[in-house]
């Protein structure tokens, strides 16, 4: 449980500020994270890592020379905004080009990918590298689907050294996705993590038994068993990740780096006892061990559990895992030569919006776009706790969380713009910009989409009509589609959202009126959100947990659907 906390929605941003004070030796904050606080003599690649906090010392607390330049530091157990990883590449970047590198997640790919892409079309080169150590999160013949654990230590550490050993864009990406395939991780589970806040666990364990291939997000493990002994637990990891090695390597003589991570509340002794057994367990099948790290890299919260990560080393790996670091949590060898940022090199952080001109008609329609967010806000506030509760069953327990942040961001956002005699497409991009920003995540990158794409179809000068909605919803569909990649049948809020915009669409050309079209189009999505109880998710975190999400409904349909409800109370009360 977390005791020691305010205002639970203020919890990352305090922890950041606390934990940017406290290392100022190695980091200086900004805008979306947090950047090194020194340059070498000349300048490198710049590694760029993150992902949600809640996980320390990933990703701030491995920021520093030898390791990563920056790190992006979302919500908890949320990925980091597109705005925020943008203006901490922006930070970093020294001129030789970005590496971005993070767990494979589904959020963290939709908003680091927005980010990669607003900074190629600033001319930045920018590369990616994803995480995808963890051997329970998918078959080896799709280890391109498989999530980002324990593993980004090594693929962030591999990454940072080659940096500073002078490694080009091309040197930097071509190790770090090496690294990346030569490293497998397993973790196990003895209870879930608590978020501040909450009064119960994200997801429990039974007295006695031990979850099987969890992640940290506070994912429930894949499969459950009773709870082994020290040595039975190390003979499970390793026997599994033996059999998992990367193609073509044997395992007399190979060398390897075991990596022994406690996720968040199982004592270092208790680590220790385990890793004894590792480490005989490996030298008796032959192989080599190097340099081994037993501790906290990357945890989830205060969860009881363990994973062990295998690095296979080549030549150039080996070398470059032993090249000094030194970082708030992390260090090794003596890192020398380095010069303290300058007073000149400031945040660079986003610019205000510029109100475009917009006709009286279409300031109109933007007064009722804002109540309408003010509207949705207040209903997701009181629907938090129970859309979490609903993903916490297959997921990780933060839809509701993020739903709410983003929806009182973009509501903020949407006022304060209206007030200013912004027209409908300003204050929709506005709302999503704001939306995405804070509320992080899948979802947050998606509504931040679906609301920008509503407000190109709508504009500032011409007038909403019903016939403009209709074609602007459509555009939502298709952008979501598009950015998400899922598709009906999925589990996801998809399964809402095509139905809901497809019957709108069907009722406005039959000749109904908006608000009496979007009242039959709210009830098909609802009754299509609680459809989904009867899929199996194919897509996100709930995929890993296959037939535990049957029965109950995906929570981004459910709060899609609640939005088109509050909406059309907002219709019903005219201007």
């Amino acid at each position: 449980m977390t005791r020691l906390f305010n205002d639970p929605d203020e919890f990352a941003d305090e922890m950041r500020q606390g934990f940017a004070a406290a290392s100022a030796r190695w980091v200086r904050p900004v805008t979306g994270g947090v950047v090194r606080s020194t340059r070498g003599q000349e300048p490198t690649v710049a590694v760029v890592i993150g992902g949600g906090s809640g996980h320390y010392p990933a990703f701030g607390g491995l920021v520093g020379p030898g390791l990563a330049h920056g790190a992006a530091m979302g919500n908890l157990f949320a990925s980091p905004s597109a705005q925020q990883v943008h203006a901490v590449a922006q930070a970093a970047d020294e001129g030789k080009g970005v590496l971005l590198t993070y767990g494979n997640y589904a959020g963290d790919v939709l908003h680091f990918s927005h980010a990669q892409e607003r900074l190629r079309a600033a001319g930045v080169d920018c590369r990616t590298v994803l995480v995808t150590d963890d051997i329970w999160s998918a078959p080896p013949s799709e280890r391109e689907k498989r999530r980002g654990i324990a593993g980004d230590l090594v693929v962030f550490k591999i990454a940072g050294a080659a940096s500073e050993a002078g490694y080009d864009l091309d040197g930097v990406e071509r190790v770090a996705a090496e690294a990346n395939h030569r490293t497998r991780s397993f973790g196990v589970g003895f209870s879930g993590c608590t978020l501040p806040g909450a009064s119960e666990p994200l997801f429990d364990v039974p007295a006695g038994r031990m979850a099987v291939g969890l992640g940290i997000h506070g994912e429930p493990g894949i499969d459950e068993v009773d709870v082994p002994t020290a040595d039975e637990l190390a003979a499970m990891f390793v026997e599994k990740l033996l059999e998992e090695r990367p193609e073509g390597v044997g395992l007399e003589g190979a060398r390897v780096v075991p990596i022994l991570n406690g996720l968040g509340s199982v004592k270092y002794e208790e680590l220790f006892v385990v890793y004894a057994a590792v480490d005989r367990l490996l030298k008796d099948a032959g192989i080599t061990v190097v340099s081994p790290d037993v501790g906290e890299f990357c945890t989830s919260f205060d969860m009881a559990g363990v994973s062990l990560t295998l690095f296979w080393l080549d030549d150039e790996l080996d070398t470059l895992w032993h090249q000094p670091c030194d970082t708030p949590a992390y260090r090794r060898g003596a890192v020398a030569d380095r010069v303290a940022v300058s007073a000149d090199d400031v945040d660079v952080a986003e610019t205000a919006r510029r109100i475009p001109p917009s006709s009286p008609e279409s300031r109109e329609a933007a007064a009722i776009v804002a109540r309408a967010f003010t509207a949705v806000a207040a209903m997701l506030d009181e629907q938090a706790d129970e859309l979490g509760r609903i993903d916490r069953i297959a997921g990780d327990g933060d839809h509701g969380i993020g739903m709410q942040r983003g929806s009182r961001a973009a509501a903020a956002a949407a006022v304060e713009v209206e007030a200013a005699g912004a027209g409908a497409r300003t204050v929709l991009d506005s709302a999503g910009d704001a939306w995405s920003d804070k509320g992080g995540g899948t979802s947050g990158a998606i509504w931040g989409e679906m609301l920008v794409a509503l407000g190109a179809a709508l504009g500032d000068e011409a007038e909403v009509t019903a016939a403009t909605v209709g074609a602007g919803v459509g555009a939502m569909k298709d952008a979501v589609m598009s950015f998400g990649k899922a598709r009906p049948g999925d589990k996801t809020m998809i399964d809402a959202i095509v139905p809901f915009a497809d019957d709108l669409a069907e009722r406005l050309a039959a000749g109904d009126g908006l608000r009496d079209a979007w009242a039959h189009a709210a009830d098909v999505a609802t009754a299509s959100a609680q459809a989904t109880a009867d899929m199996t998710a194919r897509l996100g975190r709930a995929r890993s947990h296959g037939d535990k999400s049957l029965g109950t409904p995906d929570p981004g349909a459910v709060s899609f659907a609640l939005v088109t409800h509050t909406v059309l109370n907002v219709l019903k009360e005219g201007n």
